[in-house]
Parts: C-alpha cells; structure tokens; sequence
C-alpha cells in the first residue's frame, strides 16, 4: 500500500514513515526538503501518483494569525485537488484536542478551518485529534516566559509520547475512513504548571514556574479542560516519569 505523509520528515512524520515502512507498505516522506511543496502544489502530483492515502503532519512555519490561516488553507486546497486527481481513498489529518473551544488562539482558527475543508471535500477523511506532545512541554515553557519566570496555566493536561502519536496515526492510516474525528491522548492527567516545573527541574533549569491563572495558552485564556480529550479517547501506554528519563531532550538543551 503506498501512503503519502506529508510532513513526512518532522517529529512525528518521520517516525510514521518508519513505522509504515516497517509493515511492509510504500511510505513517501513528503516535504519541501524531500521536493513537495503543498502551498506552491510543486511535486504534488507525482507524490500521490498511485497512492492509496495521504497523511497530513504538515506545520505552518509561522504562527502568526494570517500567516498560519494561509498555510492551512492553501496547503488544504491543493492537497484537496491532488488527491481527487490521483483518486487517493483516505485522508487522515494530525490536528488538536480542544480545537474547537481555543478559537481565540489564530493558530486554532486556522486548524478549525483545515478541518471545515477536509470534511467539506470528496475524500474519505479521518481527523486525528491529539493531545499534546511530551516533546513540546519544554516549548510549552519557552512560551511562558517572562524574564526568569515561567507564567503558566494551572489547567489541566494530557501529554502523549511522540511515539504514541506516530502509533496512533499508523493506526488511522491503515484503517477504513471514520469520515469523522478520532481523539487520542496520554495515559496521565497533569496540571500545566506542576508539570512543566518537573521537567525544568530535570533540566537544571533555572526558571521559576509561576501559576498565573490568566497566563494565555499560545495566544488563549484555557478552561480547566481545555486540552483534556472525552472519555472514548484511546490512551498511548508511555507514561510521564519514563518518558522524561529516557528520551533525550532536545540537543540544543544540553
């Protein structure tokens, strides 16, 4: 089966292609670097020549408000139009847990609006809806920043492994269409706060972590559950404490 994963060389593409190639199925990494573009359409159609599904990881690289709604909606429509011309049967898409109630944030309005495209084409679809990634908690805390404080939320939330993510999107890839939103998450439930402050402190890390009940979330104000998944979520297996002390941080924090 030959699968497109556009994004395909990113934190969680890359490990998709590996685990696609390692079922036995044709996995192209599709990404500018790799010559597929999906805002300027440049090697799309050879991409998805003879494919079977597309999975879409793709990130705006900006996230201002405008910026990121033309991302998602050029890259959306010219994916749209590749895969009806190439007759590909699915499409999953990587998006949030709690998109639809964060429409304050730029960044989740142009999610929001990938999605009303995606559910308004021909295709099959399977929308993915994650929590967030463990790998992002420290980018979670470089977003609170305020001079050597760290100003967060004490709202809950359900972090998953980038592995866990990369599982569950193999999963949506090789499964019929759900024509419809599949929520997965991690197995454990944190305060934003408290948890970032662990992984700091396992950092060395000097920053103070402050609870500031108005600190903004990626530009919004969360609820208490805002990025908590419902009940039929389907749970990754890594927990938090392995997670921490066996995957490396990034090298540009050592």
């Amino acid at each position: 089966m030959k699968i497109v994963v556009i994004g395909g060389t990113g934190l969680i593409g890359s490990k998709v292609v590996q685990k696609l190639e390692a079922l036995g199925h044709e996995a192209v990494a599709a990404a500018p670097n790799t010559g597929v573009n999906t805002i300027t359409g440049e090697g799309l159609a050879d991409a998805l020549s003879g494919a079977q599904a597309v999975v879409d990881m793709a990130n705006s690289p900006s996230f201002e408000d405008q910026a990121v709604m033309d991302f998602f909606q050029t890259a959306g429509r010219n994916l749209a139009a590749a895969e009806v011309a190439a007759g590909v049967g699915l499409h999953v898409a990587l998006s949030v847990v709690g998109t639809e109630n964060l429409q304050g944030s730029g960044y989740f309005r142009a999610k929001l609006a990938q999605e009303t495209l995606i559910k308004s084409g021909s295709v099959p679809y399977t929308l993915l809806h994650a929590t967030q990634f463990m790998e992002f908690l420290r980018g979670i805390a470089q977003s609170g920043t305020v001079g050597d404080e760290v100003r967060l939320s004490h709202a809950y939330i359900q972090p998953m492994a980038a592995e866990d993510v990369a599982d569950a999107v193999v999963e949506a890839a090789l499964a019929p269409a759900a024509n419809g939103t599949v929520e997965v998450g991690g197995p454990e439930k944190f305060h934003i706060d408290e948890l970032v402050a662990r992984v700091l402190a396992f950092d060395n890390d000097p920053r103070t972590v402050v609870t500031d009940p108005d600190a903004a979330y990626f530009g919004v104000k969360l609820e208490e559950e805002s990025l908590i998944p419902g009940r039929d979520a389907k749970l990754g297996s890594t927990k938090f404490d392995w997670w921490l002390e066996n995957v490396p941080p990034p090298a540009s924090r050592k």
